[in-house]
């Protein structure tokens, strides 16, 4: 996306610092040529990228570091500030009633991201509403209304309506227990007139607290104009930044918020009505630079526990601490992991992961752990519910069986056999666990050993 190379790039370049008490002027131009570069090939305007690299180049030659400082980590600290206000701050959005309203070209992501959105304030324990006013494209309605569905949020449409102002009007109407109310508007593959005269309509039916302008992340220099003329007609509040999880640079998307003198909302981030974060520049740029987002790790976390909860009432993770770790357990913690979303997105919001060490692994390493974890999933499924409790009485002819029903190798089960005896011999450990010395002491262990169950990632180690 639009900063993963400028994040990677500069992790490169200020590695080189490493050691230096001091830094020359060499070493700073060195990083504002790496943050040029990686911003004007992801479409940032030339003057933001250019007042951005005039001040950290200021800001590291005349502040004077704290005592004892090491030098890369000065510079990082400066980087870190300016990057965070080049972004700006994250839209204010009160958990509180509210009418939002969305506008944005066809095939910006208006439609999902409005879905999404609804998902969002409901788990923040608010009633949305979706009320979709395209009349324009095919399918319109239909998508919403399956988005909603899936993301089980109350959806306000009119398949047969010819009239966006009017079903605005009758949508409010329709869903007035709501909360929040967001407002899907059509699209034009272009700013049209007759699009703006539309928007404009329906924005002095509904009377909008929020105004939010939905941008594709591949979006590029187009970005200025469109964000200034959607601006001039109905507000721009915020900006919604859809399709994060490709290859889209997404520079556009700064340059519109600079333009509008607006903010980022929300970060799309996959295909599903999960897939969306609400902006935080503090965790969005430390997870950049590889210092991790424990904000947002935790909030997945929760999630995903909470989602593996409820699909089976009978298991209780804290359990594991306390009785037997079976097969059982470790599948579910597999559930888990999955429902958090993309192993690499995880693992950027890990403090001291996501940077440096994610670069070196191989380019395939996400890929190979979600594809041996799927591979464990289809092994667990071909087991008896006892193999699955005691999975230590596993001879070679069980091995071979469910080897045969899974469609895998007998070299697959055995590894998630391995992986199992690691896993149950690391939670016996924190059972014995008195104090919190012990446990920070067992975690210095762990780090020291290669990190515990994340080290065989991508290799014979197991998926963890």
């Amino acid at each position: 996306m639009v900063l993963d190379d400028l994040g990677s790039s500069l992790r490169g370049t200020l590695d080189k610092l490493r050691g230096k008490s001091r830094i020359s002027e060499e070493d700073v131009e060195e990083v504002v040529k790496e943050i040029q570069r990686s911003l004007l090939s992801a479409d940032v305007d030339v003057s933001l990228v250019m007042e951005l690299s005039d001040n950290i180049k200021t800001r590291s030659l005349e502040e004077e570091p704290p005592a004892g400082t090491p030098a890369r980590d000065f510079i990082l600290h400066i980087v870190y500030e300016e990057l965070v206000d080049l972004i700006g701050e994250s839209t204010e959005l009160p958990l509180e009633e509210q009418t939002i309203l969305l506008a944005g070209l066809q095939g910006s992501g208006k439609t999902t991201t409005s879905a999404k959105m609804a998902w969002w304030f409901s788990t923040k324990g608010l009633r949305p509403a979706v009320i979709q006013t395209d009349t324009f494209r095919p399918g319109a309605y239909d998508q919403a209304k399956e988005m909603c569905r899936r993301a089980e949020v109350d959806f306000y449409g009119d398949p047969d309506g010819d009239d966006p102002v009017q079903i605005a009007r009758d949508g409010l109407e329709a869903t007035i227990d709501a909360d929040v109310h967001i407002v899907d508007t059509a699209g034009r593959h272009a700013l049209e007139d007759d699009l703006i005269e539309e928007i404009e309509d329906i924005e002095s039916v509904v009377d909008p607290d929020v105004g939010l302008l939905v941008l594709d992340a591949a979006i590029g220099q187009g970005a200025k104009e469109q964000a200034q003329q959607f601006d001039e007609s109905v507000g721009i509040d915020g900006v919604a930044i859809t399709k994060l999880d490709g290859t889209a640079k997404g520079g556009g998307a700064l340059t519109a918020v600079d333009q509008t003198d607006s903010s980022i909302a929300f970060l799309g981030t996959g295909e599903e009505v999960q897939d969306i974060e609400r902006f935080e520049p503090n965790g969005f740029i430390s997870r950049l630079l590889g210092m991790g987002d424990l904000a947002q790790l935790t909030e997945r976390v929760e999630r995903a526990m909470e989602q593996t909860g409820v699909e089976d009432e009978d298991w209780d993770p804290e359990d594991m601490l306390e009785g037997q770790f079976t097969l059982k357990d470790m599948q579910k913690q597999m559930e888990a992991m999955n429902n958090m979303g993309p192993l690499d997105q995880v693992l950027d919001m890990i403090p001291g992961f996501g940077g440096g060490i994610k670069d070196q692994l191989p380019d395939d390493a996400m890929d190979v752990t979600q594809d041996r974890m799927r591979t464990f999933e289809f092994i667990m499924d071909s087991m008896t519910e006892a193999e699955m409790e005691y999975p230590r009485a596993i001879g070679a002819s069980q091995i071979r069986r469910i080897a045969r029903g899974s469609g895998t190798s007998e070299e697959s089960v055995r590894e998630l056999l391995q992986q199992y005896k690691m896993m149950e011999k690391t939670l016996k450990q924190f059972q014995g666990m008195g104090s919190d010395k012990e446990m920070q002491r067992m975690m210095q262990q762990m780090q020291q050993q290669g990190g515990g169950g994340m080290g065989g990632m991508g290799g014979g180690g197991g998926p963890f």
